[in-house]
Order: C-alpha cells, then sequence, then structure tokens
C-alpha cells in the first residue's frame, strides 16, 4: 500500500493600525500601507462596503474617500461605493452576501484588489466571509467603527454568516491585510453602542489579565462617561491581548478550545432568542455574569471576586440577566444554546469558567440545577438593585 504525506505551514501578517481622520488626504497611513503591499507598483482597485448607519452619522465619508484616492491614487479606487445595512439583519439575510459577491464580479476585483469594509462587526464578518470565498480569497481590510469591533472582532480571524437561525452557522478562518481602527468613529455612537464593546473588554480581562480587570473597575466611571482617552487605551489593549492569543492559541479553532467565547454560550442564544433586540456586547455582559456566578457556585471562583465582576459589570451600566435567561424546566430554550455551543465548536462542549480573576478552566459538562440556580440569584439580585 502506498502512502504520501506531506505538511506545511502558511505564514500570515496581520497588522493593526491605530489613527484618527484615516481618510484625511495628511494621513497617508493608508496609502503607505497599500504601497508596501503592492511592490511591483502595479495599479490594483479597492472596493468599499460601508454600513449604512455609518454613512448615515458621516455624510461626507464617501466623498472624503474619493477625494484620498484621487490625491493617493497609487491605489485604484472603484468609485461605487456600496452602502448597505448594518447589524444583524445583513448576517440573516443572504441577499447582502449576493450583493457584495455581484459587486466584485461587476467591477473586476481580483485576487490581488482588496475589498475595505467599514462598520460595525456583523458588516465586518459578512463583507469578511464574501473576501474569503470570492476568487478563493481577496485581500480584506476592516475599518471598525465600533468598540466592539474595534476591540474584539475587528481583530480576530473569523467572517460568517447566520443560517439555519444559527449564529456563524457559514463562515470562514482568514485574518484581514489589515485593520484600521479609526477613533474618530466612535465619537457618533449612541451611548449604548458605546458602552456595548466594554463587555468585550472584561471578557478577557477576566480569562486572561487580572491587572486589566483591575484597570477595567478603576476606569469604569471615565468609560461610561465617554473619555475618549480611557476608551483608546481600553481598545488598544483588548486588541493586544487578542492578538496575542490568535499567535499562541489554536487560531482557527481545529480543537474544541474557545477561551475568548467564555460567557459567549447562553449570549448568543439570548441574541436570538430576543431577535437581537439585546446587542451582542449586552448580552456577552449577562453571559458573563450567569458564568461567573455558575463559577463561584460550582466551587471555583470566590464569592468575593464573583461579586467584584457582577458590580463592574452593573458599573459599566449593564443589566445583569434577561427575562428569557431564566431556567424554569429542564427544556427551558436557553439550555438550547449549550448543545448549539457545542455543535458549534466541532467537538465535545468546552465551556470557559473563572478560577479568579484574570484566570480559568475549561470544563466540557455543565450542571442544567447549578445554570438554574446562577440564573435565580442574578434575578434576584437585579431585582434588589431596581428596587432600592
Amino acid at each position: 500500500m502506498e502512502h504520501l504525506q506531506q505538511s506545511f505551514t502558511v505564514q500570515y501578517n496581520f497588522n493593526v493600525f491605530f489613527t484618527t481622520a484615516l481618510f484625511s488626504v495628511e494621513n497617508d497611513l493608508l496609502s503607505s500601507f497599500l504601497s508596501l503591499l503592492n511592490p511591483a507598483k502595479t495599479v490594483k482597485k479597492i472596493f468599499f462596503v460601508v454600513d449604512d448607519g455609518v454613512a448615515n452619522a458621516h455624510p461626507e465619508l464617501k466623498k472624503q474617500i474619493k477625494n484620498y484616492f484621487s490625491k493617493h491614487h497609487q491605489t485604484q479606487l472603484v468609485q461605487d461605493i456600496l452602502v448597505i445595512p448594518g447589524g444583524e439583519a445583513v448576517k440573516n439575510e443572504a441577499k447582502y452576501l449576493d450583493v457584495v459577491l455581484e459587486a466584485v464580479n461587476t467591477h473586476g476585483i481580483d485576487r490581488h484588489s482588496y475589498i475595505a469594509a467599514i462598520g460595525g462587526g456583523a458588516l465586518l464578518d459578512m463583507v469578511g466571509y464574501a473576501a474569503t470565498i470570492a476568487h478563493r480569497g481577496i485581500r480584506h481590510i476592516r475599518i471598525p467603527t465600533t468598540v466592539l469591533s474595534q476591540n474584539d472582532s475587528g481583530v480576530g480571524v473569523k467572517n460568517g454568516i447566520n443560517f439555519f437561525n444559527k449564529k456563524n452557522f457559514l463562515g470562514t478562518f482568514s485574518p484581514p491585510v489589515a485593520v484600521f481602527n479609526d477613533c474618530s468613529f466612535l465619537n457618533t455612537l449612541s451611548d449604548r453602542d458605546w458602552r456595548s464593546g466594554i463587555a468585550e473588554a472584561l471578557k478577557i480581562a477576566l480569562i486572561k489579565d487580572a491587572e486589566f480587570f483591575d484597570w477595567l473597575e478603576a476606569n469604569a466611571k471615565p468609560m461610561v462617561e465617554r473619555n475618549m482617552e480611557a476608551m483608546n487605551y481600553q481598545i488598544w489593549k483588548c486588541a493586544k491581548l487578542h492578538m496575542e492569543h490568535i499567535k499562541s492559541g489554536d487560531p482557527f479553532e481545529s480543537g474544541s478550545s474557545r477561551p475568548l467565547d467564555f460567557g459567549h454560550w447562553s449570549a448568543h442564544k439570548l441574541e436570538y432568542l430576543s431577535n437581537f433586540e439585546v446587542k451582542h456586547g449586552e448580552a456577552v455582559a449577562m453571559g458573563i455574569a450567569l458564568d461567573t456566578v455558575y463559577s463561584n457556585l460550582s466551587g471555583r471562583l470566590s464569592w468575593a471576586d464573583s461579586q467584584r465582576v457582577l458590580k463592574l459589570i452593573q458599573a459599566l451600566g449593564f443589566e445583569l440577566t434577561h427575562r428569557l435567561l431564566q431556567v424554569n424546566e429542564g427544556d427551558s430554550p436557553i439550555l438550547d444554546g449549550l448543545e448549539e455551543f457545542r455543535e458549534h465548536l466541532g467537538g465535545e462542549l468546552t465551556v470557559t469558567l473563572l478560577t479568579g480573576l484574570g484566570s480559568a478552566e475549561e470544563v466540557h459538562k455543565m450542571d442544567s440545577e447549578i445554570i438554574k440556580e446562577a440564573a435565580k440569584f442574578l434575578n434576584q439580585q437585579a431585582t434588589r438593585k431596581a428596587t432600592s
């Protein structure tokens, strides 16, 4: 019997830049990067897809992009800048994916050209998926415009859309060639969207970095009050921790371990059960609260540490729980999230639980009675706060 075997390594260079006013003609960061990526000096195209919420909040954006590339013309701008809805709808309805793919075909965007997405995490996910399946991979640039996408999803390696009523059922692992975090986009966020992304910073601090958790406690008030200096540090630190994990861990998730999804098994299900009325960051905050209390009740985390986490969640302006997170019977809808999470992992159930502030462990089974007790406790604590 004959047998051939070969192994190979593919190197990825992943750049995350932090700037202000990316499309100011005086800011040559983007044009310099594109020139470095194209040493042959043959003219390549760049095609922009923009979240309509961003376009409405920044009505001069399309004009700014066109002015920028009229001066920095080493890369040819596709003048038809595509504006489509953002939010989870763009991942739920395949027609938006089709629109992007049709534009790639119409404008002749080849594998060495660029698709640049400007928007929140949902739009980045969908456009990134389109970029990786068109021509088996077109260079993708992310320009995240929310706190959530600048410190978490925008600096990851995942792309996808929702299908069969399951979050990210279709997707790929493929890093963008670059991420450009422009803090000026954050100025127009609603208070709710400004706050929402901080939940992902809390998540990574709890599982990776106790000192960062302390910093979040100390700076909760400035961040909620929209202090840009505090928010910029939070975004930089969160992005740094995410990128360090990508390098040292299992970036394409060949195993079943997903520590960066701490608090997410219930968060993903809550988003669907609420028809996405609960934003991702809000759901993650509640998921973190649930798994924190579970960690305490299961003997892993001290009472004092669990209370610090819950107090910080509330100090950041998040709710601790939601009526859809309550477990009344063994077949409560939220418990379906565990099986869906296991299925999405592609192997055995692996859930991250806290053993301390900044330390965690993985478990492969969760006790529905303890989940029920944790949900009941959070409901009681939230009720006490509401009536105090």
